[in-house]
Formats: C-alpha cells, structure tokens, sequence
C-alpha cells in the first residue's frame, strides 16, 4: 500500500510540474494502461473518472494510430461541475522501457488564451471583421477568434463547427489557410469581402455619382450650347420659309455679336432691303397697270366709234331713208355704255346690250346675216364684268368668221359655273374657223400674256389692229389675277370657239 501510495503522489508531482509550465494548461491527466486515473487541475472542478473514459472524443483518440494527438472542442461535461465553456485537450501515448503501452497524458487547455492577439490585429480585426480559426489534423476547431473575443458563444461555435470551410474562399469571405510545419494545426484567417471592400466601394459610388454628375452638368452646358447656337439658326429658317411665299419679316428677336448674330443682322438688312424695293416696285407697278388698263380702254372706243361712223357714212351715200337714223340712234346707246367711265358696277348684262347694239349696226349694214344667240343664267347677268369683252370677239367672229352672203353667221354667248364659282363664258360662232397653226400660234399669244406683277415695263404702243383677243387676255390678267385667261378653240368643220374665265363678283 505504501508503495502505491509513493507511486500516486509521485505522479502527482510529476502532473504538477507539467501544469505549472504554461499557463493555458488548465488539468493534467494520466490515464494508466489499466484505466487508472491521475490528475492535477488548477481549477475549482474536478475531473469524474468514468465521465472522462466515456467521452466519445476520448475513445476516437484513444483508438487511433496517433501518438500525439490535439482534440477539437469540446465541452466541460466529465468536470464534476459541468461548468460553461470549452476546453481543447492534447494528448500523448506513452510506452514503457520495453515499448510497450504504458498509458496516456491528456492535457486540458482554455482555447481561448492559446493566441494572444496584438493591438494592430484587434483594430484590424475590429475594422474588417477579420476570424482567426485553429483547426486540427481532422479539421475541428480548436480556436476561434470570435468566441475568444465574446462576438460569439461557445455553443454556437460547436454547432457550426461541421460547417466551416478550410480550403476555398467563397463569393461573400476571402479565406487564407496556412498549416504548421509538423502538420498537426490547420490556420485560416478569413475576411469578409464587403468589409474589405467597404472603402473601395464607398470610392466606386462616390466616383459613380462624380461622373454621373459631370455628365448632368456637360449635357445641361451642351444643351445650353446648342439653344444658344440652335435659336437663331431656326428663327433664321422661318423667316427664310416665310420669304419663300411672300413674308418679308426680319428678326426681331436680339441677337449675340458672334458669327451667327451677324449673318441674322445682314439677313434683316437684305430683308428690309427685299421688302422696301418690291413695295416700290410694286405700287409703280399698280400704277403703271391702271395706266395701261384706261390706255387699252380708250383704244378700244375710237377703233369702234371710226368703224360705225364709216358704216354710217357709206349707208348714207347709198340710200337716202330713216334708216341712218336708227343707226345713229343705236350708236348713240353704244356710247351711253362705253363712254359712261363714270359708273363703278359694269355687269354681265350692260355687256350684252352693248354687243346687241353693236351686231344690230352690223345687221343693218350686211342685211341681218348675223343672229346672236345668249344662253346666260339670270343670276349671271348682275355678275361685274369690265367693259367691252364680249364685243371685240363677236366683231373677230365678223371680221374672220363671215365668208359671204351664203348663208347667216349665228353667234352663241353661253355661261356657266365652275366648280370653284367662277364665271366660264363661251363665245362660238359658225364661221369658217381658222387653221390649227394659226390656233395653235394664237393659243400660245395668249398664254404667256401674263400681268407681269413683278416687272416694270414700259407699256406698248398699241397698234391699229392689235386691240383683238391679246387685248382681253391683258385686261383680264391685270384685273383678275393670272388664274384667269382667255383661250381660243377651232370646231372640227368649222366656226371658232373663245372661252373666257373671270372670278364671281
């Protein structure tokens, strides 16, 4: 007994002396070949001997080929108080003299004091989020900064220990592993990617905004740039869009002294200059056309009045009656019509009694060979008319129309309407007609008689026989406008057409 006493209280010793060389060491354990039991602790608790032997973490150890071994972390469950916490335990298979098995030490240490953390690394740590875990051969933690630190419990570390990955990093943590030179502790430092990040986004977004921001301000100077420039480029485009119908207007609207304000000044000068020219061009112009207008009048009635009075004069040479009378009478009523410059409505209906009394004179000096026929609508008969239109054609139709006495010339007057409410008169005759040549030549004269709204002519001597249908087509151009004309259509045996179109007034 006394030598087993000696023998306990040397291992006593022996323990002792091992748990006072570090400080992380918590309990001493010696577990002999037979399951004995030895052990020192520097704690308040206990190891319970049958608890110790049936830990599972015991037996795995103790079962494998490892002489020297570290456990992961495991609970104080075999401790006589079952205190909180989490210990690690290191363990050595120990032979005798003769290499036999002899037993086994097992030490406990607090994890948590096995890495003394310096103050860079805590604020590091701290700013980063950085974890540094400890693991074993088999890839159990032994240590892990976060419970050494009080982030996390020990609990919660057992729980997730399975869970932790040693190798790969992933999308959301940078994972660095190292392993010991004798290969027994596996190191991993891990760093989660936003926090590491967390300034060279914060860079990104700020320069981000810096750039989408320059970009606002660029585009709003740009756009401002192009108002600028644009603005009067346009005005410049409507005031030109409006020169091309007529619309001289300048740009009223102030102007910059660049280029383009001065191309807008000389463009207002020269349309100022357009404006004023044609505004004097164009009154000489109304001047000159009501000149010309009571010129080609007054040509007209004398041309007329010698023709009649030579009638008059060979009638009374012939015969000696009350005949040439009647003549003088109705040339009388001619000129109560055409020398009656005074009155401002001449219609329709004054035209044809003009042109009645003028045929009734031919028919008393060719012996009635001429009818006229008038196919007018009486709402027509109060249209305005300028004087002496209708008589110059029917004295054409006489003059080139009437062959001999063979048989009588019929001279049709017929008005319509157009679709757009003009008045469309047709003045036909049976005559002989004229060769296509001369309608084509004829035609063509007429055509281009324009009102020459924009020109300044001197006005043309009319000559004697120059009065005819040239003469109608000016007159009606100048009253009317240019959309208005006088054409000439040749029958397909004979007689000749004139188709006259004046505006309803």
């Amino acid at each position: 007994m006394n030598e087993v006493v000696n023998q306990r209280v040397a291992v006593q010793q022996l323990l002792m002396r091992v748990a006072l060389l570090k400080s992380e060491i918590s309990t001493v354990m010696l577990i002999s070949r037979d399951n004995s039991v030895y052990q020192y602790t520097t704690t308040t608790s206990r190891v319970v001997d049958n608890r110790l032997l049936s830990q599972d973490w015991f037996n795995k150890l103790r079962n494998s080929d490892q002489t020297f071994f570290i456990s992961g972390l495991h609970d104080r469950s075999y401790y006589e108080d079952k205190g909180a916490g989490a210990v690690v335990t290191v363990g050595r298979v120990l032979y005798n003299s003769k290499g036999a098995y002899a037993g086994i030490l097992l030490i406990d240490l607090d994890p948590f004091t096995l890495l003394q953390l310096e103050h860079e690394f805590v604020q590091a740590r701290d700013k980063y989020g950085i974890s540094v875990i400890i693991g074993n051969s088999r890839r159990e933690v032994v240590y892990h900064s976060d419970a050494a630190s009080g982030q996390i419990t020990w609990e919660q570390l057992l729980k997730a220990g399975s869970d932790i990955q040693w190798n790969s990093g992933s999308i959301d943590r940078i994972i660095l592993s190292e392993v010991t030179s004798q290969g027994e502790l596996l190191i991993k430092t891990e760093i989660p990617r936003s926090k590491l990040l967390q300034k060279i986004n914060q860079i990104k977004a700020l320069t981000v905004v810096v750039i989408l921001m320059s970009c606002l301000i660029i585009f709003l100077i740009s756009l401002w740039l192009s108002y600028t420039i644009t603005r009067p480029i346009k005005a410049l485009r409507r005031s030109m869009k409006q020169a091309e119908v007529g619309q001289y207007l300048p740009i009223e609207e102030d102007q910059t002294t660049d280029e383009i304000g001065g191309l807008v000044y000389s463009y207002n000068k020269m349309i100022i200059t357009i404006k004023t020219l044609i505004e004097d061009v164009y009154v000489a112009e109304i001047k000159q056309r009501q000149a010309k207008f009571l010129a080609l009048q007054n040509q007209i009635n004398p041309h007329m009045l010698y023709n009649t009075l030579e009638s008059i004069r060979m009638k009374a040479l012939v015969k000696d009656d009350e005949e040439t009378a009647g003549m003088i009478k109705i040339l009388a009523r001619m000129f109560r019509l055409t020398l009656g410059k005074e009155r401002s409505h001449h219609s329709v209906k004054h035209e044809l009694e003009y042109t009645s009394n003028y045929l009734e004179l031919q028919n008393i000096r060719f012996d009635n060979m001429f009818r006229m026929v008038v196919n007018i609508p009486d709402e027509m008969l109060h249209c305005s008319i300028i004087p002496l239109v209708f008589q110059p054609i029917v004295e054409n139709s006489i003059n080139h129309g009437f062959e001999n006495y063979s048989r009588p010339l019929i001279i049709e007057i017929e008005g319509s309407w157009t679709e757009k409410g003009d008045v469309l008169f047709r003045i036909s005759d049976n005559g002989i007609g004229m060769p296509l040549d001369k309608q084509a030549e004829l035609c063509s004269l007429l055509e281009n008689t324009t009102s020459n709204k924009y020109k300044l002519e001197e006005a043309d001597e009319l000559r004697g026989n120059g009065l005819g249908l040239k003469n109608i087509a000016e007159r009606i151009k100048l009253h009317y406008g240019d959309q208005y004309y006088v054409t000439v259509f040749t029958g397909i045996e004979n007689g000749t057409t004139v188709e006259i179109l004046i505006p309803k007034i």
